[in-house]
């Protein structure tokens, strides 16, 4: 089984001493986010997990202590935007700490297991096309051999999130706006051997050599295995995606960033709350098992075919 920590939450940057614990105990509690008295008793053993997938702003707390996953293969999708704190509040505006904490983490486990997502793009008079072309071209020269993919995606207004993006001014963006940052995106790429995908977007961009991505990539993590990775795609997400099946570990509303194009965060109250109820030792993220909760073991197994091996380096 693959785990994702977290597409709900940055548990790298807020909860790594919880997921430490988790890893140690061997598993996780995890409310279903429709139906949160619906819990799940999810396995973290070796056996069963064939690599992690973290998804994070600022893993500083965590990179210390990664030799506590030297039986786990894992690697980060680490998102470096330019905004400021308009748009992500909860963030450091000077992204040069964040920046050498992408250097060291690439450092301790290769380029490869560190992407970049710079994501979503979204337009206004402030962050316009030649501002992200600035920034991007700015991150990518300091960011050279550091990591060897970016992953774009431009921003969604769910029901949840255009209340929050309403002061922000922001334009719509056309087809052709689209095609004129990746044309731009896509040439200062090349400058800095980077591979860049876009994540769960219909918009077709391989005139600029740009691919759609598998931000959970089955390629990538059968390289980490050194075997066949037997998975299918994970049927709860959009058509456009095309990751394969994994098990999130991690709860909406709980991420004190603040970013005002989360999907995942729907009112600062409830986060306020939730994050009182965490406790690092407890098996939820948040909160404690009620007496009209059902927990329910998850059935999890390796996907690993180790009848067909690969090269960990090869194709």
């Amino acid at each position: 089984m693959i785990i994702s920590a977290s597409r709900r939450t940055d548990i790298p940057n807020y909860y790594p001493d919880w997921f430490y614990n988790r890893i140690r105990e061997g598993y996780a509690l995890v409310r279903n986010p429709v139906n949160v008295h619906q819990v799940s008793k999810v396995r973290l053993t070796p056996d069963v997990v064939d690599c992690i997938v973290f998804w994070t702003k600022n893993p500083t707390g965590m990179i210390e202590r990664l030799n506590e996953l030297k039986e786990y293969h894992h690697y980060f999708q680490f998102t470096l935007n330019p905004y400021g704190k308009d748009v992500e509040p909860g963030l450091p505006p000077d992204k040069e700490d964040i920046i050498g904490t992408f250097i060291r983490l690439s450092d301790r486990i290769g380029p490869e297991g560190v992407i970049w997502r710079y994501d979503p793009i979204l337009l206004s008079d402030k962050y316009s096309i030649s501002y992200h072309l600035h920034h991007f071209g700015e991150f990518a020269r300091k960011l050279k051999g550091f990591t060897v993919k970016c992953i774009i995606s431009f921003i969604d207004l769910y029901r949840k999130t255009t209340n929050n993006v309403k002061n922000l001014g922001l334009h719509t963006l056309t087809e052709q706006d689209k095609a004129k940052i990746a044309e731009g995106l896509s040439k200062i790429a090349i400058e800095f051997d980077l591979q860049v995908d876009t994540c769960a977007e219909s918009i077709d961009l391989a005139g600029c050599g740009i691919g759609h991505a598998k931000c959970i990539d089955p390629k990538l993590i059968e390289k980490l295995n050194g075997c066949k990775i037997n998975v299918g795609k994970d049927k709860g997400q959009r058509p456009e995606c095309g990751w394969v099946e994994s098990i999130d570990i991690g709860m909406n509303n709980t991420c004190p960033s603040g970013c005002k194009y989360c999907y995942a965060n729907y009112g600062s109250k409830t986060i306020h709350r939730n994050i009182q109820y965490h406790n690092p030792n407890g098996a939820l993220l948040c909160g404690t098992i009620a007496n009209e909760d059902r927990v329910t073991e998850r059935s999890i197994k390796s996907f690993k075919d180790n009848r067909l091996y690969i090269s960990k380096y090869g194709k």
